[in-house]
């Protein structure tokens, strides 16, 4: 019992040690991913910042290249100028730039003009580097706090170029820094720029102005007072600072810097890390959930397991006792297959005989409809071949070349009733393919022309144009010659006798055959197998005739129906595919 309780002791202390082990991973691949995500935000940001930024600041840099070239400031520098002109002129600019001034110095550093003169006086720029470098016909840039004005400012200065190309003066903009910082103060991440003294002259976090850093230190310090606390560390390769310097400043921010050469200084951005580090807690937490999770399922597993072996050596012996009686039965299931594949085969057959033998039942029908119509043109030929002798031995030739051209038409209308009779009558192997329906619906109307004649049946059909659907030419025949009959037996003793054929090619091919009789009594029964309406013992038909139509057509990935019309009557539609013509090429 010791023994047992030490092993899962062993077993639950190293389970313990592994998912700490696994979500200690998870949180350390999980907080990389995030301080990725965190410092591409971020340099985004700060990009964002620095150049808004240094778009403020070009646009007065632009600003004092522009002016300087003004020819007010040119005539005041050569001393033909109104100082009030050029004075106007500094103060517009100011007033639509919101400048903090703007001052016009000859090469002495004499103040000639400046747009703010009339409240403060306007700052010395002699002995300036900025001012000297305009002298010396260049941009001068600088930045710092300005006294007179009692705020930060950027200085831009540049020169006036006489008619000899000579300095002649310079124009100073001055940028009051607050104005800049205006647009996106408190926005974002904490954002400062520092000189290369390491102060910070502007940032989006008041608190942080004119902090500066110690050389060779990372952090910062306040301009006066005690240094808070603040420690860097490296993280996944990114550089964490600790801090607690403000209620608007985070506790642990990634610290980003991006180089701004074109004002001379740097941008650091200070990204608060908190929801990295929570991401990466839920991350790590959600995978020790998991890993007890299944601990405790692996070890309920186990504890089953002894019960599952005991009742497995009772199972098999089961499971033995059953295959052999489950082998017997698959023998005879297999025996059954057979026999219904045998009884499958020979009921395919027993279906094809019953096509034929539909089929020859309708000629069965059609026999003394067929007699007549092949007995009226041999007939015929006797008489015109009787006449035709007698014009020769008359001498007569055009008579009697008249009377064989007559026995030459009664012989093709011959060939043609027997050339439907047969394909009508041969039993179709061929696969299906493309069809002209309108053929097959004038050899139907051939075929049974006889026996509607016979019955006082007339028949309205107008073929017209080929129209092609996908099928078999003889199975199709003998559809439509079944539903032309049964629409004549429906008929029979009726006044009105009348058969309509109608073929429609849109959105589906569909013919309809209506006829006057007296309608369908069941509709639903209609294709049943042997149903009919006729006399029991009748040899009119076993009722096979709309059972095999209807298998034929759903051979064809058609449909039959059949329905009674409203103006008394019964029509039946049978609908077909088109035949494609990619059908046809891809073969």
């Amino acid at each position: 019992m010791t023994t047992w309780i030490r092993h899962r002791a062993a077993i639950l202390l190293f389970s313990l040690l592994a998912i700490a082990a696994v979500a200690g991973g998870v949180w350390r691949y999980g907080i990389g991913q995030a301080l990725d995500q965190l410092h591409r935000r971020g340099e985004a940001d700060l990009a964002l910042a620095a150049d808004n930024l240094t778009a403020q600041l070009q646009r007065y840099q632009e600003l004092a290249v522009f002016l300087a070239e003004h020819p007010a400031l040119l005539d005041l520098a050569e001393g033909r100028g109104d100082a009030a002109e050029a004075t106007a002129l500094l103060l517009e600019a100011a007033d639509k730039t919101s400048a903090l001034d703007l001052i016009y110095a000859d090469t002495r550093g004499q103040v000639l003009a400046s747009a703010r003169s009339v409240d403060v006086a306007a700052p010395p720029v002699s002995g300036t580097l900025y001012f000297e470098r305009a002298l010396h016909g260049a941009l001068g840039a600088h930045h710092g706090v300005d006294e007179t004005y009692g705020t930060r400012a950027f200085y831009f200065a540049a020169p006036t170029f006489g008619s000899d190309r000579k300095v002649r003066g310079a124009l100073v903009v001055v940028v009051d820094v607050i104005v800049v910082e205006e647009n996106w103060r408190g926005d974002g991440p904490a954002v400062v720029f520092t000189d290369e003294e390491g102060l910070v002259f502007i940032s989006n976090r008041s608190e942080l102005l004119l902090w500066s850093r110690d050389p060779g230190q990372v952090g910062l310090r306040p301009p006066e007072g005690e240094a808070p606390s603040f420690s860097a560390t490296w993280q996944s390769g990114y550089e964490i600072w600790r801090l607690k310097w403000g209620p608007y400043l985070p506790e642990h921010g990634l610290h980003i810097v991006r180089d701004l050469p074109v004002i001379d200084m740097m941008g650091e951005a200070i990204v608060d890390v908190a929801p990295a580090r929570r991401l990466a807690g839920l991350q790590a937490g959600f995978v020790a959930a998991v890993a007890l999770a299944f601990g405790l399922m692996l070890w309920l597993a186990m504890e089953r397991r002894r019960v599952l072996a005991e009742a497995n050596a009772e199972l098999e012996a089961r499971v033995d006792a059953r295959t052999k009686a489950l082998s017997q039965t698959n023998a005879a299931l297999r025996r059954e297959v057979t026999e219904r594949e045998e009884a499958e085969a020979a009921l395919k057959k027993a279906q094809a005989d019953l096509v034929q033998a539909g089929k020859l039942s309708a000629l069965g029908q059609m026999s003394a409809g067929i007699s007549h119509e092949l007995n009226q043109p041999l007939m015929a030929i006797q008489t015109f071949a009787e006449n035709g002798e007698r014009f020769l031995e008359r001498g007569n030739e055009a008579k009697a070349g008249e009377n064989l051209g007559r026995i030459g038409q009664m012989a093709t209308r011959m060939a043609r009733i027997i050339k439907n009779l047969r394909a009508f009558a041969r039993n179709e192997s061929e696969p299906m393919g493309k069809v002209d329906l309108v053929s097959v619906i004038d050899q139907a109307v051939e075929l049974t022309g006889s026996r509607l004649r016979q019955d006082g049946v007339t028949i309205s059909w107008h073929g017209g144009a080929p129209v092609y659907a996908l099928g078999g030419e003889v199975r199709l025949g003998q559809v439509f010659v079944n539903l032309i009959n049964n629409a004549a037996d429906a008929m029979v003793g009726r006044d009105a006798r009348h058969i309509e054929i109608v073929l429609e090619a849109e959105p589906r091919l569909a013919v309809h055959v209506m006829d006057s009789g007296p309608g369908i009594d069941e509709p639903d029964r209609i294709f049943d197998p042997f149903y009919t309406t006729k006399e029991v013992g009748s040899s009119e038909g076993m009722g096979l005739g709309l059972s095999i139509s209807y298998g034929l057509v759903q051979s064809f990935g058609g449909n039959i129906r059949g329905a009674n019309r409203p103006e008394g009557g019964a029509v039946f539609t049978v609908e077909l595919d088109r035949w494609d013509e990619n059908r046809e090429s891809a073969a």
